[in-house]
């Protein structure tokens, strides 16, 4: 393919891209394919010949829409956003231009120039300590990771070889295999999954703490554990603090746990995948106080801050705790640059990278800072807005709402509750997906895409009443629930019901 065939076939791709957002509202949000509708549609060998890219484009219409789950649809409302905008894609495309790969700093300079400084930038929106920054005079930095899984798992990592290093430096007569197999980690029942992986693959055992009635990990169950290790011989290391967990976007109490773990000696790390990008309004950071008691602290741009997958932002209190456990050297690699930039293949476990920092900085550059803030306040309205919704219908309890996220259930048996989220799961009009409290089976329901607009949610109430009215009748078989479609959002702050909703007999 030369050039102008490039040229054609480009313009083509993104003509398809644009096409599909205009459409996408219209598209059932879960896929109708069955495992292995692919092998019927492909020869079973590569061609022979290169092919037309018009046949190619064809083909991702014919087979591979088909088997997309519409992520990006208004009515997508499972797991948690996975952010998309034009900018981020036209800088996803470049990248891929480009093709450079960042393994040191002469290998392509902008790509680490540019991260450092898009880590300022970032860490300046959320107005994180000073220490984390990379202009800081201390030790501390920010780094571009994949996702957050990665950095819980590159924290625990490092927070590993700390711990070995510091208790064989005092204890010199330790031995590095004892160390290890005492070594314990702790977070709580309601952390991400990626947070039990961190401690399986990093071969350290991962405490999941009972939290309290709002999903909070309360600094009493933090020491009680830490005391009866420390009694059984064992030592704590590590702990994920969570700042917006995965089922009901709760938050512990960092000014609590913080103390704990500075004087036990235990490594900090702050998991805020999700909410962090809220921490851009001032009216939401409050919820981070205590931060400068952490180690290492991570959120994801590419799930709230409009920034494609992958892109997930990682900032360390001492960076030479990273480099110590990452660093391996070869003489392929050194350059005379040593030292006065981050090499950061020393700060994450793969060696070469990719130009993650061109999609922040585009995103930030056309969206501003303010655009940013739009976007969430909109976002934590639209939940508002639901639960409100939730809370007019008697046979419904609204379990909670944290910002663009709200959990909601049938009042009665959890069986009752499991039966409405799968007649509406077989629908395919919009994804929904559970989650546990306080021992209760809960649907969660996030606003999830950048195109949600009220008008999605009132389509969403109304499928979710469809499928409830099957299997609890209202006590009234008359009574109607209008949106008045022509009123703008409800008051992001207030979220007044009744100025949206209206009950006719």
């Amino acid at each position: 393919m030369d050039a102008d065939q490039f040229r054609e076939f480009g313009r083509a791709a993104v003509d398809y891209i644009a096409d599909y957002y205009e459409t996408i509202r219209d598209r059932p949000v879960l896929p109708s394919v069955q495992p292995g509708y692919l092998d019927d549609l492909l020869p079973k060998d590569p061609p022979q010949s290169g092919e037309s890219w018009r046949d190619v484009l064809q083909d991702v219409d014919r087979i591979i829409m088909p088997g997309i789950t519409h992520w990006q649809s208004p009515n997508f409302h499972a797991y948690y956003p996975t952010a998309q905008s034009f900018p981020s894609v036209v800088a996803e495309l470049m990248s891929a231009g480009f093709g450079v790969v960042g393994l040191s700093w002469i290998a392509s300079p902008a790509m680490t120039e540019l991260e450092v400084v898009m880590m300022n930038w970032l860490g300046r929106m959320l107005e994180l300590p000073e220490q984390f920054l990379n202009c800081s005079e201390g030790p501390g930095g920010g780094v571009i990771q994949g996702s957050a899984s990665e950095a819980t798992y590159v924290g625990l990592l490092a927070a590993k070889e700390k711990k070995v290093k510091d208790l064989i430096t005092e204890n010199p007569q330790l031995s590095e295999a004892e160390i290890k197999g005492k070594l314990i980690a702790y977070s709580s029942d309601q952390s991400n999954s990626s947070v039990e992986k961190a401690g399986l693959l990093g071969s350290m055992k991962m405490r999941l703490l009972p939290t309290n009635g709002q999903g909070q990990l309360t600094a009493d169950t933090l020491q009680e554990a830490i005391n009866k290790d420390k009694e059984a011989g064992l030592i704590p290391c590590y702990f994920v603090a969570n700042l917006g967990t995965t089922p009901t976007c709760a938050f512990d109490n960092l000014e609590e746990l913080g103390p704990i773990c500075n004087r036990e000696e235990v490594w900090l790390h702050v998991d805020a995948a999700y909410a962090g990008t809220a921490f851009i309004c001032p009216e939401y950071r409050h919820l981070m106080k205590g931060v400068e008691m952490a180690d290492s602290f991570n959120f994801n741009p590419h799930k709230w801050m409009l920034v494609n997958f992958d892109c997930s932002a990682m900032w360390i209190r001492d960076a030479k705790y990273l480099v110590e456990a990452f660093n391996v050297e070869r003489i392929y690699l050194k350059d005379q640059h040593k030292g006065l930039a981050p090499e950061y293949r020393h700060w994450q476990i793969s060696l070469g990278r990719r130009f993650r920092a061109l999609k922040i900085w585009f995103v930030l550059r056309i969206y501003g800072v303010e655009g940013i803030k739009k976007h969430v306040r909109n976002q934590v309205g639209l939940a508002k807005y639901f639960s409100a919704l939730v809370e007019k219908d008697s046979r419904f309890e609204l379990c909670s709402c944290s910002m663009g996220l709200a959990s909601f259930r049938l009042k009665g048996d959890n069986a009752l509750t499991e039966k409405l989220l799968q007649k509406i799961s077989d629908k395919k009009n919009q994804f929904l997906i559970a989650g546990h409290l306080n021992h209760r089976y809960v649907i969660r329901y996030a606003i999830c895409s950048r195109l949600t607009e009220q008008r999605d949610v009132d389509y969403s109430w109304r499928e979710i009443l469809e499928a409830a009215d099957e299997l609890v009748p209202r006590a009234n078989k008359k009574l109607i629930i209008e949106v008045a479609e022509k009123q703008g959002l409800l008051n992001i702050e207030t979220c007044k019901a009744d100025k949206s909703v209206e009950k006719t007999k």
